[in-house]
């Protein structure tokens, strides 16, 4: 017979306004990243949300560019560890910094895996400039066809 581990569960929340702020993160339309997602359709670009490019892979980038083989990711500060506004909790320490930093190995670990599998990676901290991050990701989707057309030239 083998050994039951219990499942780790989050602490409960230190006061009111803590829990009703971990209760309000959503894991997917956060606002970054549907500021992003009305960009890049504002720029003509077609894309899939929440879609797992490797079946093998537990990922789900928030948008995909399967033709292009492209995978962003809109990363929240906190939760990403963003060296910029990444804050580190002062209540329930100990759970949350490895809590943190696994989800940061977990980022890594998904990154190569996609780049070895011939997908390109692209991640946004959610406080950067939904416009900019459509650009540079519109020319990470074109610039594939775009090259192959200056070739027949």
């Amino acid at each position: 017979m083998g050994t039951i581990v219990a499942a780790t569960r989050s602490p409960a929340a230190f006061s009111p306004a803590a829990r009703a702020t971990m209760r309000a993160n959503r894991r997917r339309d956060t606002g970054p990243e549907l500021a992003l997602r009305r960009e890049l359709h504002r720029c003509g670009l077609r894309y899939r949300v929440d879609f797992p490019p490797l079946p093998e892979l537990r990922c789900r980038p928030d948008v995909v560019f399967t033709r292009a083989r492209v995978a962003v990711f809109v990363d929240g500060c906190f939760w990403h560890r963003c060296p910029e506004h990444g804050a580190v909790p002062v209540a329930n320490a100990e759970y949350w910094l490895p809590k943190l930093e696994a989800n940061v190995a977990r980022d890594r670990r998904a990154d190569a895996a996609l780049a070895a599998a011939g997908w390109t990676v692209m991640r946004f901290w959610e406080h950067a400039n939904p416009r900019q991050s459509a650009a540079a990701i519109e020319w990470a989707v074109r610039a594939p066809s775009l090259v192959r057309r200056l070739g027949q030239l």
